[in-house]
């Protein structure tokens, strides 16, 4: 089992912060992935979050799952059920009435997608998965935080890339 260390480094402004993760992108080290590289801030930095690369998102298909399901066979469930009541006499009603259906159906249509949304969030956070000790609270007042998982090996040439970008301060946590 490779022990993995984890490395944050602050930063004062948003160019510096970019900067980094550019210079991170484009180093070859090993034992480094540009996967395990964490953007900490108090807002949104859609020029620090274009150089972090796109990051698949699955909790839409999730939820797309759910509602299909939910409204397929709540729709189908309570339409059997009215089904089986084929031989007492309606006086001309249909036998699946639909707009009383439609009730039924949209509630769980809204009931599964939420289920299937929640069970999503923990399964595709990791909720239960290992945490990391390594936090700033100025990171939540006006920092930017980076946060690296890596491989002892690339330690060092981590931080000397946060140290050309002029980090204000870089904290070192060992984690299996």
């Amino acid at each position: 089992m490779n022990k993995k260390t984890y490395l944050m480094a602050l930063f004062n402004d948003f160019d510096a912060a970019a900067r980094a993760i550019a210079s991170l992108r484009e180093a070859t080290i090993a034992g480094f992935a540009m996967k395990d590289v964490t953007l900490k801030s108090p807002i949104d930095h859609p020029e620090c979050a274009a150089e972090l690369g796109s990051r698949p998102v699955y909790i839409q298909i999730f939820s797309l799952i759910g509602a299909v399901l939910g409204s397929t066979l709540g729709f189908l469930g309570i339409s059997s059920a009215q089904a089986n009541f084929l031989r007492q006499p309606r006086g001309g009603f249909p036998i699946v009435p639909l707009p009383p259906n439609m009730v039924i159906t949209y509630e769980l249509f809204i009931l599964t997608a939420v289920f299937f949304t929640i069970t999503a969030c923990l399964v595709v956070w990791k909720i239960h998965s290992d945490k990391n000790s390594l936090y700033s609270v100025s990171i939540s007042v006006d920092k930017i935080g980076i946060l690296v998982k890596a491989e002892p090996s690339a330690i060092d040439a981590i931080k000397q890339i946060f140290n050309r970008q002029h980090a204000l301060e870089i904290m070192e946590n060992a984690r299996v």
